[in-house]
């Protein structure tokens, strides 16, 4: 597979759950479990902890051990930043030392449950054929079966097919990103976005190691599963 660089994006400034990346989950600052995962397949001075923020970054290297390798541009830390120019500017930082990467796996902080396993599965999915593998879960909604759009005069119709399925399990099966793996070819991340890329893989990962942290409630159910308790605010 060649040189493998594990890239962790924490960006500061979250609005859905402020401060997530290093809120402690389970008594552990929530980028720590990315950390720890990456540490199964890489030598630190190949896993890259990308952030704007000294906050996080002071945690990831005093609490974690993790040397944060330069600090990200605030025009890769806004609202509008995409994943695309955060992994391009994580390349572009080890090539100019010298460093040459032919695969990037990317783990986001917000998937706590996802497992060395999960990433292990992924990796052996990958082969510089493809330009992407990605780990999914079963969607719940079908286009097939449950999901629906309007039409013209306002009226709400299947999404895809006919519309005839009765029963979940007789519709095609269709899938959703977790969020939690990506195995990226970096020769194709040089021409493309993620979303552009046609050669991709998926690997399933169970919807107990799939759930994303994004909101209040995801963080709740995520500490009553882990942790076996949950508190309230009043």
């Amino acid at each position: 597979m060649g040189n493998i660089l594990f890239v962790i994006p924490a960006r500061g400034g979250s609005k859905g759950i402020p401060g997530k990346n290093i809120k402690p989950l389970c008594g552990k600052p929530l980028i720590g479990y990315s950390i720890d995962v990456a540490r199964e397949f890489a030598a630190d001075e190949d896993i890259c902890l990308t952030t704007d923020d000294s906050e996080i970054a002071n945690v990831a290297e005093t609490v974690f051990g993790l040397k944060v390798p330069f600090m990200r541009p605030a025009e890769l830390a806004t609202d509008r930043s995409g994943t695309y120019g955060v992994l391009l500017h994580a390349l572009d930082f080890y090539e100019d030392q010298g460093r040459h990467y032919d695969t990037l796996v990317l783990l986001q902080p917000t998937s706590p449950f996802r497992t060395a396993d999960d990433v292990r599965r992924a990796i052996s999915l990958y082969s510089p054929e493809v330009d992407m593998v990605v780990t999914v879960k079963e969607a719940a909604t079908n286009p097939y079966y449950n999901a629906y759009e309007e039409d013209e005069n306002g009226f709400l119709h299947i999404s895809k097919g006919s519309g005839l399925y009765t029963r979940r399990q007789d519709a095609p099966k269709v899938w959703e990103y977790n969020g939690a793996v990506y195995v990226i070819n970096v020769a194709s991340l040089r021409k493309m976005t993620l979303g552009e890329m046609p050669r991709r893989r998926m690997s399933e990962m169970p919807a107990d190691h799939s759930i994303d942290l994004d909101t209040p409630i995801d963080w709740l159910i995520a500490e009553t599963l882990m942790c076996g308790t949950h508190s309230y605010d009043r």
